[in-house]
């Protein structure tokens, strides 16, 4: 898959306010075939979308102080305030079997069970400086009907398809929405270097080019 680039389409700062549709088609239309597909960072989108609630607005309990203690320091649950927002969303009975049983699958060495079953705001949510400013404050959810946007996008550029993507620098990389047509593991691989700039750089939307051809040499 070496004949494809990745570009990222600087933008200012994107907010509450904005159409996220319209938004990308304003910065990356011109920029954009129907051989590409387009990438836009899931808290982005979230955000966009109104996702996001400031940590002075929760209360964390007793159960969210004690499950963040057992989840690594570089994840957004681990602050108190992450898994009680997460846990507000999904419901507390669902984190606590999903911590048990991911603790017991541990045992076995089997990783990532507690976010599989714990549900998507577990795995998509960011916590404080997860962000770009000013949404840095705040904690951001992850986006609704992700694979919609996606289909919205593609039909407003008139690209070969769209993805939404929470990639960070520790080399995880998961496609949360996709246009039909496009193959989440290779858009996955693709971005796994994490090509977008969501602070100062202001390139929360990375174009893939050649895409289409690079997945058809590929698959001939």
């Amino acid at each position: 898959m070496d004949d494809y680039e990745l570009l990222p389409v600087r933008t200012r700062v994107l907010t509450h306010r904005d159409n996220i549709v319209e938004a990308i088609a304003n910065y990356a239309k011109d920029k954009v075939t129907d051989q590409d597909v387009l990438c836009i960072a899931e808290s982005v989108v979230a955000i966009t979308q109104q996702r996001y609630i400031r940590p002075q607005e929760l209360t964390p309990g007793w159960l969210a102080r004690t499950m963040c203690y057992f989840v690594p320091q570089q994840g957004s649950l681990s602050s108190c305030y992450g898994m009680q927002a997460a846990i507000e969303k999904e419901g507390a009975l669902r984190f606590v079997l999903a911590m048990l049983c991911g603790m017991v699958a541990k045992v076995f060495g089997i990783s990532g069970v507690f976010y599989k079953l714990a549900g998507p705001t577990a795995a998509l949510i960011d916590d404080v400086t997860g962000t770009m400013p000013p949404y840095d404050k705040h904690i951001v959810f992850g986006p609704l009907d992700a694979d919609v946007i996606a289909e919205e996008i593609t039909r407003r550029l008139g690209c070969y398809g769209a993805v939404v993507a929470d990639v960070n620098d520790l080399k995880r990389s998961l496609i949360v929405g996709a246009s039909p047509g496009v193959d989440r593991a290779k858009a996955a691989y693709m971005l796994i270097h994490n090509p977008f700039g969501n602070a100062s750089q202001k390139t929360p939307i990375v174009i893939i080019k050649n895409y289409a051809r690079a997945a058809a040499k590929q698959a001939g």
